[in-house]
């Protein structure tokens, strides 16, 4: 092969990887069958396109042809009469161990709000949220607040991150040595909950929007936790509750600029005092968490960033970097108010 053919099939293969990186075909062909719960109706066994039309409410040509897509991409197998799933496309079941259902059905809020990267190029132009531009102005948090359904698709996909990075979290600091714990911006308590099982002496507070701490509630009440927990309707905008020792910050100031992280760090040092710790657990940074970041800046104008990053806000509230835990791609930083100790 001649150099000049050497780099011609060079260039066509950096086209087709080019091509394969940003086709939306494949990706919104996966969130269609998510949204319609094709894989739920598989779950009971191979279908045909017409059977499957019927369950999920779809065109059955139409959905044959998606599906047929998908079973390219090795989601579904096809035998000519029936589709079934492959272990790729079990991860869209809804009872999946590790499912990925509710972040890509369109009607879930992390689904939902995935449709805002459209706006990313005005995003980038103005400065705007890209989840703004996209919804005619209203915010990512607005919108599950007027939306029960949102918020408890939310709830869902945060409460199954938390279970997972709690595990971690457990053994990255003395929780046991804490008197009282609050969670800040702590959902449905799933965290908290994971927590106050591992760790018998700290008694524990979520502070959170009325629905996350009404589902904190039923939370602790069937962990049979009610009377080391409970939940307490709140803004991490305006004045916590005092006396807790601890006051845990998890995976909540990604989700904002740094103006804002700053005023919920400020209401944190205000609330533990002199006697009290803040603790902001993260992402520690690099390739892994890009994508997220990206998320993040569409979605609310937020974003990820490094434990340097993270010091500097927080000294700028009040607090002094006391210590650095991490683990498994985790960041535990702990702070105290005022100068360190």
């Amino acid at each position: 092969m001649s150099r000049e053919q050497r780099d011609i099939e060079k260039a066509r293969a950096a086209s087709s990887q080019l091509w394969a990186k940003a086709s939306l075909v494949t990706p919104m062909a996966i969130r269609a069958v998510a949204t319609l719960r094709v894989a739920d109706r598989l779950a009971e066994g191979p279908r045909t396109a017409p059977e499957l039309g019927e369950a999920v409410g779809a065109h059955p040509d139409s959905l044959a042809r998606v599906l047929r897509h998908l079973v390219a991409e090795g989601l579904f197998t096809w035998d000519g009469e029936r589709f079934a799933l492959t272990d790729t496309g079990a991860a869209l079941r809804s009872d999946h161990p590790y499912s990925r259902l509710h972040w890509f059905a369109a009607d879930s809020a992390h689904g939902r709000a995935d449709l805002c990267l459209s706006e990313l190029t005005e995003a980038l132009r103005t400065g705007e949220s890209a989840y703004g531009l996209h919804f005619e102005g209203t915010s990512f948090w607005e919108d599950l607040s007027a939306d029960p359904a949102l918020s408890a698709s939310f709830d869902e996909i945060m409460g199954a991150r938390m279970a997972a990075q709690a595990r971690t979290l457990s053994g990255m600091y003395e929780w046991q040595a804490l008197e009282h714990l609050v969670d800040v911006g702590g959902g449905d308590g799933t965290l908290l909950r994971t927590l106050l099982e591992r760790f018998s002496h700290p008694r524990g507070t979520v502070v959170d929007l009325a629905g996350p701490a009404a589902a904190a509630r039923e939370t602790f009440r069937r962990a049979a936790l009610s009377d080391r927990a409970d939940a307490v309707e709140g803004s991490f905008f305006d004045p916590l509750p005092e006396g807790g020792e601890a006051y845990l910050l998890s995976w909540v100031l990604h989700d904002w600029d740094d103006d804002s992280a700053r005023a919920i760090l400020r209401r944190c040092a205000e609330a533990a005092g002199p006697a009290g710790v803040v603790l902001v657990a993260e992402y520690d940074g690099g390739p892994a968490v890009f994508e997220l970041d990206v998320r993040m800046l569409a979605y609310f104008n937020g974003r990820e960033r490094s434990a340097e990053e993270i010091a500097a806000l927080a000294a700028e509230a009040g607090l002094s970097l006391a210590g650095n835990h991490e683990s498994h791609g985790i960041e535990l930083l702990e702070f105290t108010v005022g100068h360190p100790r």
